[in-house]
Formats: structure tokens, sequence, C-alpha cells
């Protein structure tokens, strides 16, 4: 069963143990090129910080920096967690950014920091500042139009530019402010998949076409996030698939350790509450052959009404996200 609607990546910038900072990016950026050329639709990287294993701390650059090695995918932040800036500099980053790449930018905004409470502090933030979550998105929004909310105070570059705006989550709080702003909601399925059904059928349910920030003739825009794997035999996939876990309780439960879990920890490690937890994390991940991800990714699509997918390749090597990318692309090459 084919998917029906545009296939979009969210890319983690991964940084391997043993990596450098350097060859974690370089390899989003062979990737990028590689969807860029299978027809995927964008390629958004999201903003963490204080983790070793993520390359994308300063999200805006590393976005610069694949987009001026690709043609045709949209890029974006999958999201900028907006607590952790002002609204003058996101719109003055993104701003530059629509302006070296016209028509190729997405803005994507979340109210988490990103990060635990000792790094929250360390970014000048103490916690309340997801409090000004929609004044925040209001005045990022004006800034990036032809009207600033803040009298005397412009973005440049930025005022003008219009970069698209989409609301990220993973709660019912998302999706009650990007219906009543009338504005895209991307749900964060692929790491919290609790609440996606109720959050799906909210924002669909009190969408406000008039809403202040909605565009002409705005309808929904429902994107939900999946973990894929896809291999040419089950066997295979289904192998990276436990790689890709070992990998995931190796961040979350040995974070600081010099070594890795051995197999034999990570036997031990998968019988913890803890570990277990974490996996179910992991729920709305499809794994299998190109028809067998294929038909899991239609069923979501309808289970959801989604109208875009966007996926988190969570192949652990390189070879195998690339295979991913080849079997599940919209236009094969």
């Amino acid at each position: 069963m084919p998917v029906s609607v545009p296939l979009s990546l969210l890319d983690l910038s991964r940084v391997n143990r043993g990596e450098s900072v350097a060859e974690g990016i370089a390899r989003s950026v062979r990737l990028a090129q590689t969807a860029d050329g299978l027809g995927y639709h964008r390629l958004w990287f999201a903003e963490h910080h204080n983790a070793p294993n993520i390359a994308s701390s300063a999200t805006a650059l590393v976005i610069g920096h694949v987009a001026g090695q690709t043609q045709n995918l949209r890029l974006g932040a999958g999201g900028i967690m907006l607590p952790n800036h002002s609204p003058l500099v996101i719109a003055e980053q993104f701003g530059t950014l629509e302006t070296l790449y016209p028509g190729r930018i997405d803005l994507g905004l979340g109210r988490a920091p990103g990060t635990d409470g000792q790094t929250m502090r360390a970014l000048r933030r103490d916690g309340h500042e997801a409090e000004r979550f929609p004044s925040d998105v209001l005045e990022l929004h004006a800034y990036l139009s032809d009207q600033t909310r803040v009298a005397g105070v412009n973005a440049y570059p930025g005022a003008g530019t219009h970069v698209p705006l989409y609301i990220l989550g993973s709660s019912l709080f998302g999706a009650q402010l990007a219906a009543q702003f009338g504005l895209p909601y991307a749900f964060a399925s692929h790491f919290a998949p609790a609440a996606l059904n109720e959050a799906a059928q909210i924002y669909r349910e009190t969408f406000d076409p008039s809403g202040p920030l909605a565009g002409p003739a705005a309808k929904p825009h429902f994107i939900a996030a999946a973990n894929v794997i896809a291999a040419d035999d089950a066997a295979t996939a289904h192998e990276q698939r436990r790689r890709a876990e070992d990998g995931w309780l190796d961040a979350f439960l040995n974070r600081g350790s010099r070594r890795p879990f051995s197999p034999e920890d990570l036997v031990a490690v998968r019988q913890h509450p803890q570990a277990q937890q974490i996996l179910r994390m992991l729920e709305r991940t499809f794994v299998g052959t190109q028809a067998e991800v294929t038909d899991r990714l239609a069923a979501f699509v309808e289970e959801v009404q989604a109208d875009e997918l966007i996926l988190v390749n969570l192949a652990p090597s390189e070879e195998h996200q690339r295979r991913t990318l080849e079997l599940l692309a919209p236009h094969p090459g």
C-alpha cells in the first residue's frame, strides 16, 4: 500500500561513540544529499543541549550548512526550543537562512528547554520562560512578517521573509495552541507516543482557520513522527532495530561512561523497568522490508489522519540508514 502523504525526515544528528562531532555532521550532510535526490519533502534538525551524542545544538548553523550542500529539500528546525531564546534573535537567524535559501526554510517551535535543569540554568533560563511561549510565538511571527509587535524594533534580516511556522509538541497543549493560532502542528510520536491520537483529534476538531497566524485558506496540517528501519530482508531490519535499541539504552542509562554497555550488560539492562520505559518511547517504530514498512506507514496515516509523516531513520549504521532512505523514497532514484 503506497503512502499517500508527503514524507519528510528528522535528523537527530547523532555522534556515535568513538566518533568526532565533525564526522557526525558530515554523515548528516551525506544522508541529506541522498534524501535530496530521492524526493523527500523536508528535513528538520532538533535543538538539544549538553548531549554529547547529538551535534545539532547550534541548530540554525547546521541547517545552513546542510542547505548549502543540497538543492531541493526544505530545511528547518524540528524544533527550536523558543523558551531558550529571544524571538528577535530567532527571527534574525531564520530570516538570514530564508534570505540565503529562499523558499526552502521552515521554523518548527517547541516550548520545552530541550535539556536538563542544570543546563537550562547555564542557558540563563529559570524555567518560567515556557509560560510566555504563546506570546513569544506571536512576537516571532510578527518579526518575520511585515509588522512588528514591538514598536521601533525589527528583525534585519527577517522582516518580510514570512518563514512558515510550525508548532511542535508531545502533549495536548501544543495541539490546542496550534489549532487556536491556525498553524500546522507536528507531534513528536517518535519518542512520546502516548497522547498522539488524542492530540490529533483535538487539533483537527478545534482548528481555527481565522486564527491570528492563519494564512489565506488555512486548514489543518497535522504531521506525525515515526521511527523507521527498512532493509532488503526482515532479519536484517530487526537486527538493526535491536542495535538501535541498544544504542538508546546506552545513551540514556550509561551516559557519562567511557565504556559502552557490553552485550552481557545489555541483556541484563533490558530486564530493568527503566529500560522497559525507555523502549516504550519507541512504540511508533516501523521495521521490516520495503513492503512491510510502507504498509505500516500507510496504516499509520489512516489511523491519525496525518497530512504528512516525518520519519526518524533509526538504523544505527550509515549503510543501513542510506538503504532505509532508498527503500522508502517517494521518488526512488
